[in-house]
C-alpha cells in the first residue's frame, strides 16, 4: 500500500515538474501553484498519519513483550525511555536515533548493528555505548553488554540504570556477589527512580536464588512500597513465602498479586500459581 501511495504523490509530483518545464502561461501558473499547495498539503499529512501508526504499533509492541517476557519469565528492566536528546557528532545521531527506535521496537539485532555505526563515527559516545549495552543485555549477549556498561560506568559511575543492568547479568550469569555490589550501589546513590526499583526487586531474586528467603522477602516488600505496578515482585515474595514454609502467606501474597491487576501477565501467573498449589503441585523454581 505504502509502494502505491508513494508513486502516486511521485506521479503527481513529476506532472507538475513537467508543467512547469513547459513554460506556462499565467492563468497555468495559477493552477499549477494550487496543486503544489494541495500535493504539499496532502503529503504533509500522510507523513502526521504514518507518524501516528508508527506510534500505535509501539503500543503493540509493548503488548507482545509483555505477554512474552511474561511467559518465557524473562525479568530484564522493561526499556521505556524517552526519546533520547542528542547532538550530532559526525553524522552519530541518526544512529543512536535509530538504534533507540529499533530496541524500544524489540528489534536487538538491528539497533547493535546501527548503534554500532554510532560509535564507529563517535567512540566515546556514552549514549551510544548505554543503548548499546541495552540491545546487547535483551538479546542475551550477557558478556557482550557486561563489557559495555564497564566502559559507561568508567566514564559515568554515578550512572544507575548502567549499574543495575549490571547487576541483572551478573545475577544471571549467578555471579551473586558482584551483583549485590552494584544493586547495593545503585540504591546507595538513588538518583534515578526506575534503577532504585528495579535495583531493590533483583536483589530479592539474588537473595531468592540463594535460598536466603527472609532477606529477599525485605527488598521485595521494599519493592512493592517504592512500585505497587511491579506485579512481579508479587510473584517472587510468594514464592519466597512459599520456600520459607509460610505456604498461607505465599497464597495471600499470591492473591494480592492478582488482584493487584488480573490483566497484567504476572497477575495471571500469580493466579496460576494459586490453581497450581490448589491442586497439590509446588510452584516452579
Amino acid at each position: 500500500m505504502s509502494d502505491s501511495l508513494i508513486a502516486s504523490l511521485r506521479g503527481e509530483y513529476d506532472s507538475i515538474a513537467g508543467r512547469l518545464d513547459a513554460s506556462p502561461s499565467g492563468e497555468e501558473r495559477e493552477d499549477l501553484k494550487a496543486e503544489i499547495i494541495t500535493l504539499f498539503k496532502r503529503v504533509d499529512q500522510t507523513i502526521a498519519d504514518l507518524s501516528a501508526l508508527k506510534e500505535s504499533i509501539r503500543v503493540l509492541v509493548d503488548k507482545y513483550k509483555e505477554l512474552a517476557q511474561s511467559e518465557s519469565g524473562d525479568q530484564a528492566p522493561q526499556f521505556t525511555g524517552t526519546v533520547p536528546v542528542l547532538q550530532d557528532h559526525l553524522g552519530a545521531t541518526t544512529f543512536i536515533e535509530k538504534g533507540w527506535s529499533l530496541i524500544s521496537l524489540g528489534d536487538y539485532g538491528g539497533a547493535i548493528q546501527s548503534l554500532s555505526k554510532a560509535l564507529q563515527l563517535s567512540p566515546n559516545d556514552v549514549q551510544a555505548q548505554s543503548l548499546l549495552g541495552w540491545a546487547q543485555m535483551l538479546s542475551e549477549d550477557y558478556d557482550s553488554a557486561m563489557a559495555t556498561f564497564q566502559l559507561v560506568l568508567a566514564r559515568e559511575p554515578a550512572n544507575s540504570l548502567a549499574r543495575i543492568n549490571v547487576g541483572y547479568i551478573c545475577l544471571k550469569k549467578q555471579i551473586f556477589g558482584e551483583a549485590i555490589e552494584h544493586l547495593s550501589k545503585a540504591i546507595r546513590l538513588d538518583n534515578d527512580k526506575k534503577a532504585t526499583l528495579y535495583a531493590h526487586f533483583y536483589l530479592g531474586l539474588v537473595y531468592l536464588e540463594r535460598e536466603m528467603f527472609e532477606d529477599a522477602q525485605t527488598f521485595f516488600r521494599k519493592t512493592l512500597n517504592l512500585g505497587p505496578n511491579l506485579i512481579e515482585a508479587y510473584y517472587e515474595l510468594g514464592r519466597s513465602h512459599w520456600y520459607a514454609g509460610d505456604h498461607d502467606g505465599a497464597r495471600r501474597t499470591w492473591e494480592e498479586g492478582y488482584q493487584a491487576n488480573k490483566f497484567n501477565p504476572w497477575g495471571k501467573r500469580c493466579k496460576e500459581t494459586l490453581d497450581l498449589v490448589a491442586q497439590g503441585q509446588e510452584p516452579p523454581r
